[in-house]
């Protein structure tokens, strides 16, 4: 079951468009979600054809809108004051590749779901916001998804760092799977083992795993 909710989260949540993104996070899901259902569907016959293109699609598309670094940061905890920079950068820019590459085998399963994204809400001076999002497959049960939003305090823009399925964040797996590696393994051993992870070939799972 959650395999098929990260399918879903990567389908809907934080594609982004070609145009300016807007500045309000319930705007931003919307929007983005709808012109990712539109994109998916468009580019069903290469994706079959090249699985490593999602890699691609996800990288030029979906990166502007996440914030990588700040999840990467959080994944690293407290063991960040072991670590030097250059230490830092490398585990981001593998962290980073990760979230790639497990966005792309959860791609690879989209499917023609439809979305409903929650009212905006009143933000006021908020630096941080959920937005709920419920995805809707005939014959099967609605998912709610929950989108973490940060809202950047020099530009003012909003990237998603983390969500929630089911009651589990992924940042929150991630900070205890890594975060706990990190501990006892060192920060660069970690990083070597998330960049022979990226270095797999993309494949194309199955729609029902």
């Amino acid at each position: 079951m959650f395999s098929r909710v990260l399918c879903l989260l990567a389908c809907v949540g934080l594609m982004p468009v070609a145009l300016a993104a807007p500045q309000d996070p319930y705007q931003l899901i919307d929007v983005v979600a709808q012109s990712t259902f539109k994109r998916m569907n468009k580019e069903q016959a290469r994706i079959h054809q090249e699985p490593g293109y999602l890699r691609q699609v996800i990288r030029e598309e979906l990166l502007p809108y996440v914030d990588n670094r700040f999840a990467a940061y959080k994944v690293i905890g407290s063991n960040i004051k072991n670590t030097s920079p250059e230490q830092r950068d490398r585990f981001t820019e593998a962290f980073t590749d990760y979230i790639v590459a497990t966005y792309a085998d959860a791609l690879g399963k989209y499917d023609n779901q439809t979305i409903q994204v929650e009212p905006a809400k009143p933000l006021g001076e908020q630096k941080i916001a959920s937005v709920s999002v419920k995805v809707l497959e005939p014959g099967a049960p609605d998912i709610t998804v929950i989108f973490k939003m940060r809202q950047n305090s020099k530009t003012g823009e909003w990237k998603a760092y983390d969500m929630v399925a089911e009651g589990i964040s992924l940042l929150a797996a991630k900070q205890s799977e890594l975060g706990g590696m990190i501990r006892q393994q060192g920060i660069d051993k970690v990083s070597a083992m998330l960049e022979e992870h990226n270095s797999k070939p993309a494949t194309l799972p199955s729609k029902n795993s």
